[in-house]
Order: structure tokens, then sequence, then C-alpha cells
């Protein structure tokens, strides 16, 4: 049976897919919860949220957003991505009052999911689109290098001196941590991260299949048992010569996760109290911006691993977040994404409907109901090291390499949002690199009035052929309208990109149409990409930006003069 045979027979959920496939889902809803309960943990506390924030928003994910989604094998729940806008929301609307500014951020959730259901319900399931991909990637690295930051020094023991709000102080006293650690506490760190190291160069499949979240957290576990942990202690070390001055260190359930014994206990609800300051849109827009994109890019990233090749409804996936969000901002939760290192997880464990994203979720709320004590006995360190691995992968030295593949003016504007985020904050920082963006494009030669406006037209040929004559610039900020439209195509005929005369193109639209190309022929239809041979590439990256050659330009008025003679 080939895979359109069995995507045209794979339940899309529901009843019938429960019957059919709850065997599948069960099993891989069990592991990923074995992957969520940590990481929901290490998230919620990153943020400036109570440990139980990050367990609740997985619950509703799994519970309620699988059941009305539009998608088929995604994972719902909190994300290192939005831990900078959280934990940036806290700071800034609690002014010193953690508890205010935890409420006043979960109001900020509540309005930024209200802003989510109507950009669904309005059809803005291409909102990705609007943004260059090195400045989305830009921003996603800039966070890992934040999330690193203020977690290096967790993962080791020590506080910081800098203000919590000053990321560049915090960078800066990251070399005195590390090499004044508290002794126990970090090695209880470093255990953890040598894990997930050493786990990601195995290859054995069976072996990974044992989540390496789960490995980190039984080792700290277990030496916390070793290190009592539950007890406060104070002890004399000294790293190199116990005869010099010795420094001292305190241990204690200080390092532990704390979560009520009661389930119920851990639901706070919004404080709308600042919802008149600037500082509070702020908040919102940045949550309901950053989330919504991380979205987007997750569920489409997933439905690229799917083994059926099942596309999300990405209106009805951004919506369904959207009514997650405002449930979770009602009752103390985190705000959500579709998540992508447990999505491609649920993949690998075979998972074939959003089932597996409901038991999840389920087996989740069984945990904290009944084991909450085994949660208390989980090290901060080992949650700490999970996040710092987490936001190396996003900003690792591979994510720079391969933006400069693509072109030496993608690294450029990969590394200017980067800056631009670490010295501002993410919407400006976002806005920097756009900028940047458009002034690189004018310096190309892209006249202002096609900066926001695209020059094509659709024409219909005979026997279902649908060719798109491209004119002008072709560029990220303008080709929204040419791609609403090349979407509403029916599926099955033959599409041709016709770019001859198209004077640029970025990188941006070069890889939209290779998508569209791609997914195309996967939904049994043909799609030729014409007259790239008139351009200049200005890498050797087959999406590169390119420039159409000054002979073709001439050409074409030399054949439009004798047309006119």
């Amino acid at each position: 049976m080939n895979t359109s045979t069995i995507a045209d027979s794979m339940p899309l959920g529901g009843i019938a897919g429960l019957q059919a496939h709850w065997r599948n889902d069960l099993v891989s809803g069990f592991l990923v919860f074995l992957i969520a309960l940590p990481l929901c943990l290490g998230i919620a506390m990153a943020s400036g949220f109570p440990p139980m924030a990050g367990i609740i928003t997985a619950v509703v994910g799994g519970l309620l957003v699988s059941r009305i989604n539009g998608s088929h094998v995604t994972i719902n729940g909190p994300a290192a991505g939005l831990i900078v806008v959280i934990l940036a929301a806290t700071q800034t609307l609690g002014q010193g009052d953690a508890m205010q500014g935890y409420r006043c951020t979960l109001a900020a959730i509540v309005v930024a999911s209200v802003l989510q259901i109507a950009l669904g319900l309005f059809k803005a399931g291409r909102l990705n689109a609007y943004f260059p991909a090195s400045v989305v990637h830009g921003m996603l690295a800039a966070i890992g290098i934040i999330i690193m930051a203020k977690q290096i020094h967790v993962m080791v023991g020590v506080k910081p001196e800098a203000a919590s709000d000053d990321l560049l102080a915090t960078i800066a006293e990251i070399p005195h941590s590390l090499l004044n650690p508290n002794p126990e506490i970090a090695l209880i760190g470093s255990v953890g991260l040598l894990i997930l190291i050493a786990w990601s160069l195995i290859r054995s499949r069976h072996l990974k299949m044992v989540p390496a979240p789960l490995l980190v957290v039984i080792a700290g576990m277990a030496l916390g048992k070793y290190f009592d942990l539950d007890h406060e202690h104070i002890y004399m070390f000294h790293p190199d010569n116990p005869i010099l001055p010795h420094h001292e260190y305190t241990v204690g359930p200080k390092f532990l996760v704390t979560i009520p014994e009661d389930f119920t206990a851990g639901f706070y609800f919004p404080d709308f109290s600042k919802v008149w300051t600037a500082e509070f849109w702020g908040a919102v827009i940045s949550i309901c911006l950053v989330g919504s994109l991380e979205t987007l890019l997750s569920a489409v990233a997933v439905d690229k691993l799917d083994p059926y090749k099942r596309y999300s409804d990405l209106n009805r996936d951004l919506t369904a977040v959207g009514v997650g969000n405002l449930l979770c901002g009602m009752i103390g939760g985190l705000p959500m994404i579709a998540e992508i290192v447990r999505s491609s997880a649920n993949i690998t464990n075979e998972a074939k409907t959003g089932w597996a994203n409901f038991f999840h979720g389920a087996f989740l709320l069984l945990f904290v109901a009944l084991f909450p004590h085994v949660i208390h006995e989980i090290p901060l360190a080992s949650l700490a090291a999970l996040l710092v691995y987490t936001g190396f992968r996003l900003a690792s030295p591979r994510e720079f390499a391969k933006t400069m593949d693509i072109g030496w003016e993608q690294l450029t504007l990969f590394v200017v949002t980067i800056f631009g985020v670490l010295a501002t904050d993410l919407l400006v920082g976002v806005g920097i690199g756009i900028f940047a963006k458009l002034v690189i494009h004018m310096l190309r030669g892209v006249h202002p009035k096609h900066l926001l406006k695209i020059s094509y037209r659709v024409e219909e040929h005979p026997a279902g052929t649908f060719v798109i004559h491209v004119d002008g610039s072709a560029i990220f900020s303008n080709f929204i309208a040419l791609k609403s439209e090349v979407a509403d195509l029916p599926v099955g005929k033959t599409v041709i990109f016709d770019l001859s005369k198209a004077d640029f193109i970025d990188h941006t639209v070069m890889e939209f149409i290779d998508h569209f190309r791609h997914d195309y022929v996967q939904r049994h239809g043909r799609c030729e990409i014409r007259g790239l041979e008139s351009h200049v590439p200005y890498s050797n990256h087959p999406l590169a930006a390119r420039k159409r050659k000054p002979q073709a330009k001439a050409a074409d008025k030399v054949k439009l003069g004798g047309q006119t003679g």
C-alpha cells in the first residue's frame, strides 16, 4: 500500500480513530508524557511561574486542544521559546512582586489568546509568511542564548548578583558561576547535561525509546537522595586544597521542585489591574506574536515528518491553541504552542492520531494528582540542564552554518536579529531584523513601490494548467497576496511558476515556491519552476536570493522596442 492510499484511509480522529489505533496512540502518549513532565516543570519555573503552571498547560493541550485542533500528530504544551516572553512579562508587570507579576501575566495570556482565536477565525494561519525565515530563526537563536544565560547559573547552584532583568550582566557572570559552583548541585546538573549529550550521539532505535529527559530526572533524583537534598545542611569545601580556607555551601529543599500536594491548589486566577498600561499590551502582543509564530512553524514542520503526508488546517490549529490558552490563562497555566520536540517524538513512537496528544495530557493529570511527592524529589539543576541543552539546540553553531550556506545576507539578518533581541527585547529585535532585510533589498535595487506590492498574474490554460507570471520584485513583504491565491488552486492539476520576468526574488519567496512544489506533487499534481536560468543567485544554495541578469533585461527591452516599432 502506497503512502497516498494510507493517507486516504487514515482516520482523522474522533471515536473511529480511537477504536482503530488506540494501542499505538496510548503507548506513544505515555512515552511523550515521560518527556513532557520534566520539560513542563522546567519551562514553568524558568518563566517565573509556579511549576504546576506547565503541567496545567500540557493537560489542557492534551485533553481539550487535541479534540478541536486541525492537526494530526502534534503535541500541545508549554515551550522553551516562550520562556523569555513570559519571564519578561512577569518581571515587568510584577515590579518586584512575583505573585502580582504572575497573575497580571495570566491576564495578558487571556487577552493574547482572544487575539489568537481572532487570527484563526479570520484565516491568518499564514502569519509566519510575513516574517523572513532568517529573522525568525535569529529570534529563536536569541531566545536560546537567553535561556542558557539564565539557566547555567541554576544548573551549577549559584544565584547571580546581577538584577534578573539585566541580561548582559547575567551573561557576564557565567564564568564566575562556573568557576565557583555549588559542588553537589553542579554535579547533578553536569550529569544531566552529559546524559543529554551522550543520548544525542546514540543511534540505536531501541535505546532511543527511553526518553533522555527521563534519565536526567532519574539520575538527578538518585544524586539528590545521596546528597540528602530533602534536608538543609551546610558544609565546608575548598576545590583545590582542604587545608586552605574553606568555602561555605548550603544545600537543601530549596534546590528541589515544590508543588502543592493537592492538584487543585495549583490553580490561580488572572489580575486585570494593569490592562490599561503600555507594559501590559506589550506583553499581550509579544505572547500572541511569538506563540502564534511558533505554533504555525511547528505545525508545518510536523506535517513534513508525518509518514502519512497529512496536512494541518493551520487556521483551525491557531484557533484551537487560542482556546486552550484562554483556559490556561484563566486557571494559572502557561501559554501553549504545537511543540516540535515532543511532536517529533510522538511520530517516532508511531502515533497515528490526535488521541496520542490526549493520552499524554491524561497521563500528566493522573501523575500529578496521584504522585505529587515524586515530583518533590526532582532537583532544579536537572531541569536546568534540560533547558540549557534546549537553549543550545536553538542557538547551536549548526544554525549559524545553515544560515550562512544560504547567503551572507541571510547570516547578516540572523546575527542582526540576535543582537537586536539581546540588546532590546523580542519585538524590537524582530523589528530591527525586518528593517535590515528591507534595507538590504533596497540596496540590491528593489524599488520602494515593490516593498509592499507584487506584480503577478495567473493564467488558466486548457487541460488544467495554471501559469503564474511574476514581474518586478518578489520579496517576503509583498508576496502574501500571491501566496494566498496559489494556496487556493485546485489540487491534482499542473502549476507553472514563470519567474523569467522577475527582477529580484528573495530567499523567503524561493523557499515558499520550493515547499509549494514539493507539497503539490505529494498531492498528485505537477509543478514546475521556469525562468531561473535568467537570474544570478547570491550563493550556491538552490534557494538563495537571486537577481535578474542585465542581459535578460536588455533582451526584453530590445524585444519590446521591436514590437513597438
